[in-house]
């Protein structure tokens, strides 16, 4: 992972699936690209919005960490 690009907290608020096509979300400092998941048309999956970090959100969702294993990391949040 060491060539994994890395991306600060703004450029990730813009993949949000409004301001740009992509929509990325980020978990435990990874950046995954969740765009092609009927879950997150438009940005949205249930109440929780891309373009954000949602570790701690994770802790109040019906599902685990390993639903990220479904997606692609596109990079790293830059510290």
């Amino acid at each position: 992972m060491s060539n994994t690009p890395t991306y600060t907290k703004n450029q990730l608020a813009l993949r949000n699936g409004q301001d740009k096509p992509e929509i990325w979300v980020c978990f435990n400092g990874l950046i995954y690209d969740v765009t092609e998941s009927r879950l997150w048309k438009n940005g949205k999956h249930y109440e929780h919005w891309a373009g954000q970090d949602l570790t701690e959100e994770l802790r109040d969702a019906p599902h685990t960490e390993s639903v990220f294993s479904k997606f692609k990391v596109i990079g790293k949040i830059k510290v």
